[in-house]
């Protein structure tokens, strides 16, 4: 576990809790020193400040995508603005927590996303999902919509694939965090409209998601111009 802060109280109260427990926590204090140590270490998942000295939280991010690597990334950071979320997420980050925090509940953040990065081993490769012109292929990690191939991120992926497969079914956001997020907690259900925004940016016009407002999403492909329904 890599631990990228440069205040040293916080840093210890997250080590306290992560090493409590049973995991293994390397501390580092600056941007380039954190992104030297993903390739140094290894980590299996980078808990990560964003306003840290030489290089900030959102850079360290970008530079870890843009080379390929698939750590996983929980931000952990006072600013809470949501322009600061949605960077974060587009840049590839799997989880934004806002301080103050509750170390408890970040110690089953971790946990809930590495459950996701390491998922158990299947039977088989799972069939391509189809919904109208969109194909969701999990065996490749591919989707094509209305012809065209279309990049998301793991946690996108993850979303479009369950909503696919619920397809026609109102889920509500509790449900999504804790089937693609695998909070079994409270959480922030605005990290779920952030992400099918995304979604819906990246698939188009068409985009087959439907807001039921006050309750949730649904994939259906039934009603022209799903996307432009409200987050």
């Amino acid at each position: 576990m890599l631990l990228v802060e440069d205040e040293a109280s916080i840093a210890d109260l997250v080590r306290l809790y992560l090493e409590r427990d049973g995991f293994r926590v390397v501390w580092r204090t600056d941007g380039p020193s954190g992104l030297a140590a993903v390739d140094a270490e290894r980590p299996r998942l980078v808990l990560l400040d964003l306003m840290l000295p030489g290089m900030d939280g959102f850079e360290v991010t970008r530079a870890l995508r843009q080379r390929g690597g698939r750590v996983p990334i929980i931000v952990v950071t006072a600013r809470e603005e949501e322009a600061d979320r949605v960077l974060g997420l587009e840049l590839g980050a799997d989880d934004y927590v806002t301080k103050p925090f509750s170390p408890r509940e970040l110690v089953a953040r971790v946990k809930a996303v590495l459950r996701r990065a390491e998922p158990e081993p299947e039977a088989g490769p799972e069939a391509p999902l189809h919904l109208g012109s969109l194909t969701v292929d999990p065996a490749r990690h591919e989707v094509v919509f209305e012809g065209r191939p279309v990049q998301l991120t793991a946690r996108e992926f993850e979303l479009l694939s369950y909503l696919v497969r619920n397809r026609g079914l109102v889920l509500t956001r509790d449900q999504i965090l804790e089937r693609v997020w695998g909070y079994s907690f409270p959480a922030d259900t605005r990290t779920v409209d952030v992400h099918i925004r995304q979604l819906r940016s990246k698939l188009g016009d068409h985009a087959p998601i439907l807001t039921i407002r006050g309750v949730g999403y649904k994939a259906d492909d039934r009603t022209p111009g799903a996307g432009s329904g409200g987050g």
